[in-house]
């Protein structure tokens, strides 16, 4: 099953940047894995998918150490509390969800010295959503020319979750949105040395539209490894 998925997304991906006039390069399949077993992960790894999403501290923690013979990159995409900054800045290469300094404070201060600096993006609450996390967009800028001050981390660029079950036009414009506010932050002038170049956007049900307005890393569960658990 997992085989045949990850070629119907493969596709999917291939399809939408050929009609964007993109290259199928530049978009990156992120398997989002959270509440599925490792076998599933490295049965997915096997099949060339190497960048793997998690949205709970506890499961990125026990499924990296599981799978550590694997050179998996992972990403953690969830909510993060200030009290869990440590073990994701040890483990995670990528982290999509910072929305605050504390956060991306901490994550530099608790990063491994013998580590890569690691990579952030900035959660933006694209759509204004009282249940969402995220920064507001015209807050973007302060935090982002804070971030990229921080030494151990480097601010990549942002990510997006829009509202849910909307028309696609709404979605297409949430996304076009998002896109317009990663290059105001590339074209700043106090930004011009972190390199800034992810728009983290995009689902299973929506990662046609996220690839035609720029995204970078499509994070897609579901239609890789089935209804989540």
């Amino acid at each position: 099953m997992i085989e045949n998925n990850i070629a119907s997304v493969r596709h999917r991906v291939q399809l939408a940047s050929t009609n964007s006039h993109r290259n199928v390069d530049s978009v990156l399949i992120l398997a989002v894995s959270k509440t599925k077993p490792a076998e599933d992960i490295a049965t997915a790894y096997q099949l060339g998918l190497h960048d793997f999403g998690e949205n709970y501290v506890q499961e990125l923690e026990a499924k990296s150490a599981t799978l550590s013979d694997l050179n998996i990159c992972w990403h953690f995409i969830g909510p993060l509390q200030s009290n869990k900054t440590a073990t994701v800045a040890s483990i995670a290469h990528w982290v999509h969800s910072v929305d605050r300094l504390k956060i991306a404070r901490r994550l530099s201060d608790q990063r491994p010295e013998n580590l890569e600096p690691l990579n952030v993006c900035i959660q933006v609450n694209i759509d204004r959503e009282a249940t969402k996390s995220g920064v507001m967009p015209e807050d973007t800028l302060a935090l982002a020319l804070e971030i990229a001050s921080l030494p151990n981390i480097k601010l990549r660029g942002l990510m997006v979750i829009p509202s849910a079950h909307v028309p696609a036009s709404q979605t297409k414009a949430s996304f076009a949105r998002a896109a317009k506010l990663l290059n105001e932050l590339k074209g700043h002038p106090l930004l011009q040395s972190a390199p800034i170049d992810t728009l983290s956007m995009g689902m299973s049900s929506d990662l046609e539209l996220a690839i035609e307005a720029g995204s970078t890393i499509v994070r897609v569960g579901s239609d890789l490894f089935g209804a989540r658990n």
